[in-house]
């Protein structure tokens, strides 16, 4: 089954960058659906960026639009999320989903998704 790795998690101050990365591997041809979700304690897990992979469509929630960026490098496996201008709020431990060609996630919720990472922890001081 396909396996997924993040990481690039950190500490970082309010209004510094990080970026994540998850590399898939194993039966990749069959991802069609990747995505960033994230879960900060207490509360439920939330869909922050997710692409179509054969098309490159992005979606973003709406509190990350214009701070965060989702891409893909298909040469490597590897889907990114460049987090700039960070808040505490932003605070989480991020995960990357991968769903298959036939299969229907949500676009921006955690349901449906077929493939999860173990997880990188961002943590945002102010």
């Amino acid at each position: 089954q396909v396996q997924l790795v993040e990481s690039g998690g950190g500490s970082v101050q309010a209004g510094g960058s990080l970026r994540l990365s998850c590399a898939a591997s194993r039966y990749t041809y069959s991802i069609y659906y990747m995505g960033w979700f994230r879960q900060a304690p207490g509360n439920e897990r939330e869909g922050v960026a997710t692409i179509y992979t054969p098309t490159g469509t992005t979606y973003y929630a709406d509190s990350v639009k214009g701070r965060f960026t989702i891409s893909q490098d298909n040469a490597k496996n590897t889907l990114y999320l460049q987090m700039n201008s960070l808040k505490p709020e932003d605070t989480a431990m991020y995960y990357c989903a991968a769903a298959r060609r036939g299969e229907a996630p949500g676009i921006l919720s955690p349901r449906g998704w077929t493939y999860w990472g173990q997880g990188t922890q961002v943590t945002v001081s102010s």
